[in-house]
């Protein structure tokens, strides 16, 4: 079978990476997954290995990188707050120097580029829900505006490129989003809800938890990949993409708390700062110009999640990460 196209995926060991990976194989593409492993993880991808058509490269993206390919995934960079505060300047490097080596790598190659973008670039929002004309309400100098100002420079990078160099990109403006592979230890609410639940600990909520979000499962969000990866020359988005069924987070923690058969109690702490009060797609764009919406509902999502942070309990991978 003749392959068409070789497809980069930054961030490709990561949650959404290693699941974008899985069905661009399925598509009959080589894949090469490039990642430096600062939370991305190996048994993400594993079972990829030995796949003819996967190849896994350990790189930075904030050093160049020299490859042929036809597309580009620009996935890379911390997504939870846990660890991209971690090393903010590395967190900023990441999104704007990673962002300039994976345009200037497409502007060689003449290769279609797509940014994960994320609904943190429109901050604590005035606008409810989220459309993609609305500019945001961002603190440029708090804790989150390493990855929140990070992402809004590489989009504008993205389209400065466009304009400049005619360069085919696309950008995508990623809701929370949840499944398997999600990071134990991350501090992202449905992970961190579920291990708590399995460990018959407290669940923590923020506040009063009535502040609201919107869970896209997993395969939903990569079928909006994909769908928007597909689109002609001139669809160049921002596109959000996101479930715009909207819950409380003490809503979220009861139905863990159910599905789990937890001995859990929800319990309340302060509310971190830049911590947004609201956070739900519009999503009309997707739905008009790419046929997208998410088709799996919270509680199903939920049902096939927490089997896989079961296991990583039963191997003891949980015990260790929350250690730290």
């Amino acid at each position: 079978m003749h392959l068409e196209r070789r497809v980069l995926v930054t961030g490709g060991a990561g949650f959404l990476g290693s699941h974008l990976c899985e069905k661009l194989l399925e598509r009959g593409v080589q894949v090469l997954c490039v990642d430096n492993f600062f939370t991305g993880a190996r048994r993400n991808i594993e079972h990829l290995l030995s796949h003819k058509h996967f190849e896994l490269l350990r790189h930075d993206v904030t050093h160049p990188l020299f490859v042929e390919v036809d597309e580009i995934y620009n996935l890379a960079c911390p997504a939870s707050p846990f660890h991209y505060q971690r090393d903010p300047v590395q967190t900023t490097k990441t999104n704007v120097i990673g962002a300039i080596h994976m345009l200037g790598l497409a502007k060689r190659v003449k290769a279609k580029i797509l940014q994960a973008s994320t609904s943190e670039i429109y901050g604590d929002p005035s606008v409810h829900p989220q459309n993609e004309g609305y500019w945001g309400n961002v603190n440029p100098i708090g804790l989150r505006s390493c990855y929140d100002e990070g992402k809004r420079c590489a989009e504008t990078l993205f389209f400065d490129y466009r304009r400049q160099h005619n360069l085919q990109i696309k950008v995508a403006r990623i809701f929370n989003t949840y499944g398997p592979r999600t990071h134990p230890n991350d501090g992202r609410v449905v992970s961190s809800f579920i291990v708590q639940a399995l460990l018959n600990r407290d669940l923590t909520v923020f506040g009063a938890g009535e502040q609201t979000r919107s869970f896209c499962y997993v395969d939903d969000l990569v079928d909006g990949f994909l769908r928007l990866m597909d689109t002609p020359s001139d669809v160049t988005g921002p596109i959000n993409l996101g479930n715009p069924g909207e819950f409380t987070i003490a809503e979220l923690a009861r139905e863990i708390i159910a599905l789990t058969g937890s001995r859990s109690k929800i319990i309340c702490g302060p509310l971190p700062p830049d911590d947004p009060k609201q956070r739900q797609p519009d999503i009309s764009k997707a739905s008009e110009i790419l046929r997208w919406a998410p088709k799996i509902p919270l509680q199903e999502g939920l049902r096939r999640t927490i089997p896989y942070f079961e296991r990583l309990l039963a191997y003891g991978v949980i015990s260790a990460a929350i250690s730290v």
